[in-house]
């Protein structure tokens, strides 16, 4: 499951994007996420269907209750949930899928990327978004740099072409 820089980019360049399993705990990283995001310019829509709102915004339960509809769906649920993430994502018409995973397992469901993959959704397994937008903070500029020195972060198709 490697993931193409291309394809993260593609993601990025959404400015309107859902988070599917933003915390109700107010200290949970999916918050700090959809925050930080929101600060970047980004119309975040918070998908968890146990909040009625995050940060003043209307909280849909489902994928499917989002209107507009959006293109680029985050998940931050945990693996199991995953599988029926990416089928609300599917019914949605959502073309671009990021699973989040900053340690651990995270949102990354080998089955859900499967899905995604058969089904012509992009999918992004793995990766903090955070580590792909300058300006993000030294951790996420740190990890950034040992994943390149390690050989594991994410290149463009064109360069692995050549």
């Amino acid at each position: 499951m490697r993931t193409s820089l291309d394809v993260i980019h593609r993601f990025l360049a959404q400015k309107r994007i859902a988070i599917v399993g933003v915390s109700r705990d107010p200290r949970h990283f999916s918050v700090h996420l959809f925050h930080e995001l929101g600060m970047r310019g980004f119309d975040v829509v918070p998908v968890n269907p146990h909040v009625q709102t995050i940060h003043g915004k209307p909280c849909f339960a489902r994928l499917q209750d989002v209107h507009p509809a959006v293109k680029a769906v985050l998940v931050m649920t945990p693996a199991a949930i995953t599988d029926s993430v990416v089928h609300d994502c599917e019914k949605a018409g959502v073309q671009l899928v990021w699973m989040y995973r900053a340690s651990g397992q995270g949102a990354v469901s080998g089955e859900a990327v499967r899905f995604c993959e058969e089904r012509g959704i992009e999918v992004v397994p793995g990766e903090c978004p955070l580590m792909f937008l300058g300006g993000a903070g030294t951790i996420h500029q740190v990890h950034g740099w040992i994943r390149k020195i390690t050989g594991r972060y994410p290149r463009s198709c064109a360069r692995e072409a050549a």
